[in-house]
């Protein structure tokens, strides 16, 4: 399981707006999503795919950091992973 960190994320994108501009920077659909809004200043989400590793998307995530995508630069990290016993 992988986690996507979207830093700067335009409160309006809706998640199926999320979902459409990964898959089409080849990013498989994400599992779930979940919002962070931050101080108000720099919203985020965290897309969690369940079948695809960390080091995968290490390989895609160049792709879309520091893309401006509605008015605003993305930051995209992938999460460290989780140790979940």
């Amino acid at each position: 399981m992988g986690d996507l960190w979207l830093g700067n994320v335009d409160e309006s994108a809706t998640d199926e707006e999320i979902r459409q501009f990964l898959c089409n920077y080849g990013f498989p659909p994400y599992d779930s999503i979940q919002r962070v809004p931050g101080t108000g200043e720099h919203p985020a989400a965290v897309v969690t795919f369940d079948s695809v590793e960390p080091h995968v998307l290490r390989t895609f995530q160049p792709r879309i950091h520091n893309m401006f995508w509605k008015n605003r630069t993305l930051v995209v990290q992938v999460m460290p992973e989780r140790n979940e016993n």
